[in-house]
Formats: C-alpha cells, structure tokens, sequence
C-alpha cells in the first residue's frame, strides 16, 4: 500500500504507472538508495559526536529527510519514503505478481468489519479533531477542487494594536502554520488519479460473481456525505 501523492504536485492526469529504481520526479539523476542511507547515517553521527540533545537531533534529522526529499522532487519524507518503498519492490519482485494500490486520504471503514472503525487520528483526521474540540475555526478551501481541503492561515497581526493577542496565541498559530506546511503537498491541485485498471477489476470480479458483497468498492455508490457525517466523524 503506497499513497497517490507519490506524484508530488503535479496537476492533471496521472497515469498508474510504476516507479523504478533512480526515478525521480524532478528529472534529476543519480538517487541511490544507499546513498541516502550513508548520508543520513552520517548526519546522525555527526550530530551524537557534537553532544547534541536528542530535541536537537530530532529537528535536525526531520530537517535534513525534507531537504532530500526536497532535493529529488518530492515534497516530503512520507511520500518520498513511499516511492521509494515501490522502487525497492518493482526492482526485487522478479516474477512475483505486485500489486500497490496508492489510496489517497484514508479515513474510517464503510462498513466492514464496522461502520466508523479506525486505529488512530490520521491525515485529515486532525483537523477534523481540532475543530470539534473548538482549538480550529477556520479553515480555507480551493472551492473548485473536487474534494481536497487545504490550508491557507492569514497573518495574525495586522497592527500593533494586536500586539499582546498575538504574543498570547502565538503558540496555536505556530501549530497552524505547521499543518499548513504538513498538508500543503496535498491540497490546492487540481489531480485526477487514473484508476483504469482498479475499475477493470472491479468490473471483472462484478461478472465472475466474486463475492461482490465483501469485495464491493464502487466508489459512486457511496453516500459520501452520510459516510463523512454519520459514520466517519461518529466512529473518529
């Protein structure tokens, strides 16, 4: 299971095509993948020899995951990890049948093993949280995207009259702003995600009769609304 933001940000129609060792979305050459593990080593080392704290090691290696990332196309560590979880596999799968399926945002189950089950607060999960506990109030939108949420955070203080205000909630802006940085890759780009082959075999598991009420996943058949309201947010 990869993710469909493998893509990067990328607009209009992405095709479901395999990544292969090297490829990169920038077009740049020369990823390896033991070359990125060598250099993040070396990061790490270096930091532990200098004495660092461990908050210090922490921010300096979750800084250098996203120059990498950065550095080959990708607009993060998670999605850069996943593209190359599937070259690593599209390289060692010889003649194994593979499959990867790049979902988009997971959420809670439609029905099975019961309306609402989810493990843990994921993805859009929260934000979701956030606002039902009042700590989010607004939240923008690209109104023409086709179901993507995305964050957009206006400035705090427009003069100096909001000084104190803003010095006091300073903290929850800064929280914020790093859900804006979190889900910026994801939100405000107008991506189909071509799922040709995923609807030939919807359709051929549809005529073989293969138990088509477990395996059922004909997405336009869903309340999407009554799924979101009623047992998404319940089961969250």
């Amino acid at each position: 299971v990869s993710t469909a933001y493998v893509s990067g940000e990328k607009a209009g129609l992405i095709k479901e095509e395999p990544y292969y060792m090297g490829d990169t979305l920038n077009g740049r050459t020369g990823l390896d993948i033991e070359g990125e593990k060598k250099l993040i080593e070396a990061k790490l080392q270096e930091l532990q020899d200098e004495g660092a704290t461990e908050e210090t090691i922490k921010v300096s290696m979750k800084d250098m995951g996203m120059e990498r990332s950065m550095h080959w196309g990708w607009p993060n560590v998670y999605v850069f990890t996943k593209a190359l979880g599937e070259m690593v596999l599209m390289q060692e799968k010889g003649d194994i049948p593979l499959v990867i399926v790049r979902p988009t945002i997971v959420t809670s189950t439609y029905k099975e093993p019961m309306p609402g089950w989810i493990e843990g607060v994921r993805t859009i999960d929260s934000l979701i949280v956030a606002y039902g506990k009042g700590r989010l109030t607004y939240f923008p939108g690209d109104l023409e995207s086709i179901i993507d949420m995305g964050l957009e955070i206006a400035n705090s203080v427009f003069c100096q009259y909001f000084r104190d205000t803003y010095m006091n909630l300073s903290r929850r802006v800064n929280h914020i702003m790093r859900l804006q940085e979190v889900y910026k890759p994801y939100l405000f780009f107008q991506t189909i995600y071509d799922d040709e082959n995923m609807e030939k075999l919807r359709t051929e598991a549809n005529e073989r009769g293969v138990e088509t009420e477990v395996f059922y996943f004909d997405p336009k058949a869903f309340d999407w609304e009554d799924y979101l309201i009623n047992i998404h947010i319940p089961g969250l």
